[in-house]
């Protein structure tokens, strides 16, 4: 999966549109990601001895295709491109400025 933790993205399609924020987690084999302050949802919790019950906040997964990474060089929102250094590592490559994504 292209998309890394900790990585800004731009959400591209669904109510969330436009906005950006941090990934916090990823699951490649359902190809999902968690986006800090984007998707959220209503969960109804019960309460237990040590929580409160009631209705909170909780951010939901998006779909992998419906974020783009955000170049932090350019600024841009691209699908990154994986190239092979000299070394024999992958590394994350900007599509529009060809700088590595860190």
């Amino acid at each position: 999966m292209i998309i890394k933790k900790k990585d800004t993205v731009l959400v591209l399609a669904g109510k969330d549109k436009g906005k950006k924020g941090e990934v916090k987690s990823v699951n490649p084999a359902k190809n999902k990601v968690v986006v800090a302050g984007v998707n959220l949802v209503s969960k109804h919790t019960k309460p237990s001895q040590n929580k409160q019950g009631g209705i909170i906040q909780v951010e939901a997964a998006l779909d992998a295709s419906n974020v783009a990474v955000i170049c932090g060089k350019c600024k841009k929102a691209m699908t990154p491109k994986v190239q092979v250094s000299a070394d024999g590592k992958k590394v994350r490559v900007c599509r529009k400025c060809n700088e590595p994504i860190i």
